[in-house]
């Protein structure tokens, strides 16, 4: 079914109220996905962002779509068949580190409410008049970081952002402390490292403590 961008951006304000942290997960094995995803939850981070950046990404959707209290989305959505294979996986929103007009149109034709990407006032202002006024912050720590953020705040107070990229435990409350962050995106709530080695425990730890950080 269609959707509008008005409709996506209402989607994506809701899914950033939702916890202070929207993990962006890159995961190499489904085998992990739906441990990591009950972790991660039970953590009290239910929105949970997988990348299309593994050959696994789009099975691991689909695990992680059938963990109770999970909001799975996918993002690096790059094209139309993009967000096809996302639908089809069981993603309930996409997220993209920009937009285009091909894009945008496929995902609202589809009926995949976006998260589209901008790291510009000329970007943020033209998804803004294509109707997204909730939009990420990408590469936000590369585009100049909270200060960035903050320096839009208020010439274009209509938009919500969630920033990714360089977020960190050290620098998301910067962020979270802004009129204009609905919430951040970031990867340190997943490490690698404990992934591989199953410390779901310590994943649900982290969790536990950045939602302390909103």
């Amino acid at each position: 079914m269609p959707i509008t961008p008005e409709s996506a951006s209402a989607n994506s304000e809701k899914l950033c109220r939702t916890a202070p942290v929207i993990p962006v997960l890159v995961v190499d094995d489904v085998a992990h996905a739906a441990p990591l995803a009950t972790a991660l939850v039970a953590g009290g981070l239910p929105v949970l962002e997988v990348t299309l950046r593994t050959p696994a990404a789009l099975d691991v959707i689909s695990a992680m779509a059938e963990v109770e209290g999970g909001i799975v989305g996918a993002g690096t959505i790059l094209t139309p068949a993009d967000v096809e294979r996302a639908l089809r996986a069981g993603a309930t929103f996409g997220v993209s580190p920009g937009a285009t007009d091909r894009l945008l149109d496929a995902a609202e034709e589809m009926g995949l409410p976006m998260l589209p990407g901008a790291a510009t006032a000329s970007e943020a202002m033209r998804l803004l008049e294509r109707g997204y006024r909730v939009q990420k912050f990408f590469p936000a720590e590369a585009a100049g970081g909270a200060k960035a953020l903050k320096s839009l705040a208020s010439p274009i107070p209509q938009i919500l952002f969630c920033p990714t990229g360089g977020v960190t435990p050290g620098n998301a409350r910067d962020y979270l402390a802004l009129p204009n962050t609905a919430c951040v995106g970031g990867s340190w709530v997943a490490p690698k490292d404990k992934v591989e080695s199953g410390d779901w425990a310590g994943i649900e730890a982290l969790a536990r403590e950045a939602t302390l950080l909103g």
